[in-house]
């Protein structure tokens, strides 16, 4: 992409109502707009973001056998009146009558729904075990909303909900979101943490938050050090063998948000220097719930002994769109934002540092050409704004490379390769810089 033709309306200035990093950076970066209370309209670069984010969370999602579909945003409130979290979920529901005079509601979540899906085609122990999720926008109409897509009312949303004929069964698909989910935040970059948390309107009684550290973190959280430093599970685990040896991992040492945390426990638990006290952001929550939502809402299956019994239900969330704003508050510095290169909106920026120079205009071009052959994704700068603005809009919208070619470089042979994250800058030849980045052999996250 070239800038000349694209749309990326940066900020000189930060809105004064942006509290915390992320919101500033998504803002500024040109990201996202504001269009009302906790609504954004997702701008250009913005967008590329979140889509690379959704491809990864639904790989991972493939990987770990579930299957996608997509439900609709409007559900019937008389699914709601059936689970009896209708009138339970409270004012966050947004309750909308149609012209017929029914009650409809903008999901907030697809307990109810996927569970009517199921039921009516599902019958037999045969049907089971069933694990399914879509993409797909939701509503809270959250009583203050703030922090920008930290704590939005419209957000999108991956949630997958598990169907199994008894409670062992149900705890391996359990594990398997569990496993799936580090997977994911490894590859976004994150370090995530599983935490032991309340389970919530959703229900049931086993329920983990995947918790990533950050000062502006939304609670407390406390958990042993050595959970930070253990590595995902990786691309190569076996989904259809025992992964409970895995989750064992992680749950054996305390880890736990401020709502479900133990103080005396985590004393008794954890030798003083290897105890973590912290701000946390939630990226991800699964939940165990058993019959929950089976049982009154008659989903119910005949097992081998012919006697039906409801099915056993899990429901397994990760915020899409939120994890933007995760993945800033946890990779920035004071110029700008720091993408890891798996969600980079482009993965190199080109500077050209006089356009119009017939030198420099056809060496950007060839990095441009060669880059773009390699899946490197380039953004061209090659507008007519002054070096100083150029570079601090490159810095500012975080891409993990950038190459700098002006008309004194070049007649020394050379150009100039930052990398961001570092700041590391590497004199090298077009050729040479274009080859490098080409196979990987920059380190930056």
């Amino acid at each position: 992409m070239r800038l000349s033709r694209y749309f990326i309306p940066v900020l000189k200035e930060t809105p004064s109502d942006a509290q915390i990093v992320s919101h500033r950076l998504m803002l500024r970066a040109g990201l996202i707009r504001q269009e009302a209370a906790g609504i954004y309209a997702w701008l250009p670069l913005g967008h590329r973001v979140l889509r690379k984010i959704e491809q990864i969370v639904r790989e991972e999602q493939d990987r770990a056998g579930a299957a996608e579909m997509l439900m609709p945003t409007l559900q019937p409130a008389d699914l709601w009146r059936e689970s009896g979290r209708y009138d339970d979920y409270g004012q966050e529901m947004l309750r909308i009558v149609d012209r017929h005079k029914r009650d409809l509601l903008y999901g907030p979540t697809n307990e109810e729904m996927i569970t009517e899906i199921f039921r009516s085609y599902c019958r037999s122990y045969k049907d089971v075990p069933k694990l399914l999720y879509h993409i797909q926008w939701k509503f809270r109409d959250e009583i203050r909303p703030r922090f920008g897509v930290m704590r939005g009312r419209e957000f999108l949303m991956k949630d997958a909900y598990s169907f199994d004929l008894d409670e062992e069964a149900a705890r391996k698909s359990y594990n398997r979101m569990f496993v799936a989910y580090l997977n994911t935040f490894a590859r976004l970059g994150l370090k995530s943490v599983p935490m032991r948390a309340d389970t919530g309107p959703i229900g049931g009684d086993l329920s983990h938050e995947f918790i990533i550290l950050a000062d502006t973190g939304e609670s407390e959280v406390f958990c042993h050090a050595d959970l930070l430093e253990m590595g995902a599970p990786g691309l190569d685990v076996n989904f259809d063998g025992d992964l409970q040896p895995l989750v064992d991992q992680r749950t054996a040492l305390y880890a736990a948000t401020e709502e479900m945390h133990d103080a005396d426990r985590f004393v008794a638990e954890v030798p003083e220097h290897k105890r973590v006290s912290a701000r946390g952001i939630e990226v991800g929550h699964i939940f165990n719930f058993g019959t929950k939502y089976s049982e009154p809402m008659n989903a119910s299956v005949a097992h081998p002994d012919g006697k039906e019994r409801p099915v056993h239900m899990g429901s397994y969330g990760v915020g899409v769109s939120r994890l933007m704003g995760g993945i800033i508050e946890a990779s920035h510095d004071d110029n700008g934002i720091i993408w890891p290169e798996s969600v980079a909106p482009y993965g190199v920026g080109i500077i050209n540092m006089r356009p119009g120079d017939a030198a420099c205009d056809a060496a950007c071009e060839t990095a441009y050409q060669a880059l773009s052959k390699a899946g490197k994704e380039p953004l061209l700068d090659d507008t007519e704004d002054r070096a100083g603005a150029k570079f601090a809009r490159m810095d500012l919208i975080g891409l993990p490379y950038q190459i700098v070619i002006g008309p004194r470089g070049l007649k020394e042979g050379k150009i100039e390769l930052k990398v961001r994250r570092s700041g590391e800058k590497h004199d090298l030849s077009l050729d040479d810089a274009i080859d490098r980045l080409a196979e990987g052999k920059f380190a930056n996250g």
